[in-house]
């Protein structure tokens, strides 16, 4: 029973985790742009939820929608002003340019709410059933749930919609797709948007779940950049499949080595999937 318990619990968070890495997967995989300032989008996500709460009571669940937005602005705005001016460029000059930027924000953030910790304290928190045996925190499965459900949205946006199918084509070809009439340096600033509405989602659901300070933006980026090695570039269902194995990991090596070591788990498996498969799980051979 301890078994099935922890391997709920890692199915819970590494649905959690998906919804962190798909926005980040998207970016790299379109882009080929590494957002370093992806970690700190999900922070801003949590800020967003938690001050919608204590100022207007809204519950961090709905307040997906607030910070979303948000933050596709934020991203549109960042995308379209700086790193288009340097998108042609080496991708080492996109990840300084990006990782300056991160420092900018963070340190803003930090200024701003300082690093102290912050928690949601829901008024009418949900409480946990057990089922067969296993508990389910309910706060955990719904955030969980919604995180799926949002990045099966996104999947259905990139498949079904016009805006999405120009993203996928500016993905495989941006040359053939400006040819076709696409506007290539608007889809770049919608795709790099949508990464930030889903990292403004996913750090919404975690408020819930996790203290909230600017210094988790290096452990969130290094979650997604994890999946997204783990799931291979790009691909949602990758970063699904990459998320869902990361939780699972974790939660039984926290059982044998202790949860303190989690991360380090994280980047040990990294390292081991960039030797025996670079191209992740689900990626593909030869994708650049």
């Amino acid at each position: 029973m301890l078994y099935a318990q922890i391997l709920v619990n890692g199915l819970v968070l590494g649905g959690l985790y998906a919804c962190i890495a798909v926005g980040f997967s998207l970016v790299w995989g379109v882009l080929n742009v590494i957002n370093i300032l992806h970690g700190s989008f999900v922070v801003l996500g949590s800020y967003v939820a938690y001050f919608a709460y204590v100022h207007l009571g809204l519950h961090p669940f709905l307040s997906v929608f607030l910070s979303g937005a948000l933050l596709f602005a934020l991203g549109y705005a960042v995308q379209a002003g700086l790193i288009n001016k340097v998108i042609r460029a080496p991708v080492l000059t996109t990840l300084v340019l990006t990782f300056g930027l991160e420092l900018i924000l963070n340190n803003g953030v930090l200024l701003a709410f300082s690093a102290d910790y912050r928690t949601v304290q829901l008024s009418n928190p949900m409480g946990s059933v057990v089922v067969g045996g296993i508990v389910l925190p309910l706060e955990r499965v719904t955030a969980t749930l919604l995180a799926l459900a949002l990045t099966g949205l996104l999947y259905l946006m990139l498949v079904k919609s016009r805006v999405g199918r120009a993203i996928v084509a500016v993905r495989m070809d941006p040359e053939a797709a400006a040819l076709m009439g696409v506007k290539v340096k608007k889809i770049y600033a919608i795709t790099f948007g949508v990464g930030a509405l889903m990292a403004g989602a996913a750090g919404s659901l975690l408020s819930v779940v996790f203290p909230i300070s600017p210094l988790n933006s290096t452990e969130f980026l290094g979650i997604a950049f994890v999946v997204c090695v783990l799931g291979g570039l790009g691909s949602i269902a990758g970063a699904m499949v990459g998320g869902i194995a990361l939780g699972v990991i974790e939660s039984f090596g926290a059982l044998f080595i202790g949860p303190e070591h989690g991360l380090t788990i994280a980047f040990v498996l990294l390292i081991l999937l960039l030797i025996v498969r670079p191209t992740g799980i689900m990626g593909r051979r030869g994708y650049e």
